[in-house]
C-alpha cells in the first residue's frame, strides 16, 4: 500500500524493477507494511527470562537476569521504536525509566543523536505515582522522551479497562509506526490473546530460578493445543546470553483489554 511512487518514477522515466529480494525488503520494512495494512503499530514484545522461564525470583528480585551485553542490545531496539510500553504493575514494582542509554562503542557523543521513543503506561485506573521516574520530564542529562499514561477514561472498554486495540489506533493516529512492549507479563498475554502482538524477543539467560514471577501469564492459552507457535526468525548469542527473534501468525483479533 505505497502512496503511488512507482507510478511516479515511472511517468518521469525512471525504470523500475520490482521483486528484488523481495523477502528481504519486506522483512526490513516489516514494522511500516504492517502499520500500514492494519492501521496500527507493529507490536514487538520484549522480555528477559531465566531458563526455567522466570522474569523474576520468589522474592521479587529481578536485577539483573541478563548481562551487561544484553541490557545494552536492549537499549539499542528501543531506540528504533517510536514508543515503548509497559503495564502499570511494571511501573510499581520497578520504577523504570524506559529512556535510551547507549555505550559510548555506538559512537555517540552523550545523548543528543539517539531517539528516545514514546513511554507509554498502561493504567486503567490511573494508579502511576506522581513522582514515578517515568513520568519526570526530558532533560538534557535524562533523555527521556515524552509520556503517556494511559487510563481508561481515554481507550478505555467495556469494562472500564484499558482497551489494547484502542489504545494502538490512538498511537497509530498520533504518528507512532512501532511499538515496543517490555512488560508486565499480564500486559503482554492480554496483548497476545488479543491477537495484537506481531514479534517477539527473548533473551534468555543461562540461569534457573525454580519459582518466581513467570515471564508471561494468560493469553488465554488452556491446553498444549492452544500454544502460539512462532516463526523463528533470528537466535544470536549475546555474551553468556541468547536472544531469538520470532514472529506470530496473524491472530483472530480479541478484545484486549487489561
Amino acid at each position: 500500500p505505497a502512496a503511488g511512487g512507482i507510478e511516479q518514477l515511472r511517468a518521469a522515466g525512471v525504470e523500475v524493477v520490482v521483486g528484488v529480494a523481495e523477502t528481504e525488503v519486506r522483512w526490513s520494512n516489516r514494522a511500516w507494511l504492517t502499520a500500514i495494512q492494519r492501521q496500527r503499530p507493529y507490536l514487538t514484545w520484549k522480555f528477559a527470562a531465566t531458563l526455567d522461564g522466570r522474569s523474576a525470583a520468589a522474592d521479587g528480585s529481578s536485577r539483573w537476569i541478563t548481562g551487561t551485553a544484553a541490557r545494552a542490545d536492549v537499549h539499542r531496539l528501543r531506540a528504533r521504536h517510536d514508543a515503548v510500553m509497559v503495564g502499570v504493575g511494571t511501573v510499581l514494582a520497578d520504577d523504570p525509566e524506559l529512556t535510551v542509554r547507549l555505550p559510548d562503542s555506538d559512537g555517540r557523543d552523550g545523548q543528543d543523536e539517539v531517539h528516545h521513543p514514546l513511554r507509554v503506561v498502561v493504567d486503567s485506573s490511573g494508579r502511576t505515582p506522581i513522582q514515578a521516574r517515568i513520568r519526570q520530564p526530558q532533560t538534557p542529562q535524562s533523555g527521556a522522551a515524552d509520556t503517556w499514561i494511559a487510563t481508561a477514561s481515554e481507550v478505555g472498554g467495556v469494562d472500564g479497562r484499558v482497551d489494547l486495540a484502542k489504545l494502538l489506533a490512538e498511537l497509530f493516529a498520533r504518528g507512532c509506526r512501532s511499538v515496543l512492549l517490555e512488560g508486565g507479563p499480564t500486559l503482554a498475554g492480554a496483548a497476545l490473546e488479543a491477537g495484537l502482538v506481531d514479534e517477539v524477543i527473548a533473551y534468555l539467560a543461562p540461569a534457573l530460578l525454580g519459582a518466581g514471577a513467570p515471564a508471561l501469564v494468560g493469553a488465554g492459552i488452556h491446553t498444549i493445543s492452544q500454544a502460539l507457535r512462532l516463526e523463528v526468525r533470528d537466535v544470536q548469542l549475546i555474551d553468556t546470553d541468547v536472544r531469538i527473534v520470532g514472529t506470530l501468525a496473524a491472530q483472530n483479533h480479541r478484545q484486549g483489554q487489561v
